[in-house]
């Protein structure tokens, strides 16, 4: 993980029991008599990510309705933390933090993630949008609860990321997104079912934890199509964002999204790599 993130020496599981005490119910011992939860149990996941909110990050309340994805907070607060890197690139080295620094979440979901993890880091200011107004909605009750200062968006147009949200009078210096990233639902049943094969877990098609609802996690074309259109659509605000990312989940789909920059004529791009444990992740970035 990253060297700036609160989780890189795993989790104390009894002090997370004392913040949120249900989660106790959910702990369970390893073979080698570790104590972990079932991962693959939706409620031990939420319990733990609430209780790492709450105790490491000043957050109050925080709750979702069981549709809603449930975000590993350790592998969120690790794309917070490499942006800060980029945005220190261009600051003498320096991370900038306050709340000058105007951050655009798109898809910031019902979870509010990148928000809470970015205000508690670095009083970054963020601007969250959504195209499920019970997703903002949520959003909204989440940060009016903590007294966050964000402000969320409702995306009504499904084919458009940037239009409607940026406005001609508002700069931000960086934009993120966890895209959704497979073409269909069959697919991203598929990917869970691999997902608990690799962990070693054996469920049935009925017993799958599948939290999230369509918009977090498929799209017509999946993640190579969604990149591709913010790619472009990104043209038309390029003096409005000092530096567009995204996370690239498939890095088979690097290449197409290179190429797609290049034609946009993009004044600078990089990936940026990331791993926690043994998920290697990345994010690519790119400015006018």
């Amino acid at each position: 993980m990253h060297p700036r993130n609160k989780h890189a020496n795993g989790y104390d599981l009894a002090g997370l029991s004392d913040v949120v005490p249900e989660l106790a119910n959910y702990l369970v011992k390893k073979p080698n008599d570790q104590t972990t939860i079932d991962f693959s149990d939706a409620q031990a996941v939420l319990l733990l990510n609430k209780a790492l909110l709450l105790k490491h990050y000043g957050i109050k309340y925080w709750d979702l309705p069981p549709q809603f994805l449930c975000p590993p907070v350790p592998g969120r607060a690790d794309y917070i933390h490499a942006l800060a890197d980029l945005l220190a690139e261009e600051n003498e080295g320096e991370i900038p933090s306050g709340k000058n620094i105007k951050c655009l979440d798109i898809g910031t979901g019902a979870n509010l993630i990148y928000p809470i993890l970015g205000h508690a880091e670095y009083k970054w200011q963020f601007v969250g949008s959504d195209i499920n107004p019970i997703a903002v909605k949520v959003a909204e009750n989440i940060a009016k609860a903590n007294k966050l200062a964000v402000k969320i968006k409702h995306q009504a147009d499904s084919n458009s990321i940037f239009q409607g949200i940026i406005t001609k009078d508002s700069y931000f210096d960086i934009t993120m997104c966890n895209p959704p990233f497979h073409a269909s639902e069959q697919a991203a049943q598929q990917g869970t079912q691999r997902k608990w094969k690799n962990l070693g877990i054996t469920k049935t098609a009925k017993q799958l934890n599948f939290s999230g609802h369509a918009p977090e996690l498929w799209c017509d074309g999946g993640e190579l199509s969604f990149i591709t259109n913010m790619i472009k659509e990104s043209t038309q605000f390029k003096e409005q964002v000092g530096w567009f990312t995204t996370l690239v989940s498939k890095k088979d789909n690097l290449p197409s999204l290179t190429k797609c920059l290049k034609q946009q004529k993009v004044k600078n791009h990089k990936v940026v790599n990331m791993l926690q444990g043994n998920k290697q992740s990345r994010f690519i970035a790119w400015q006018f």
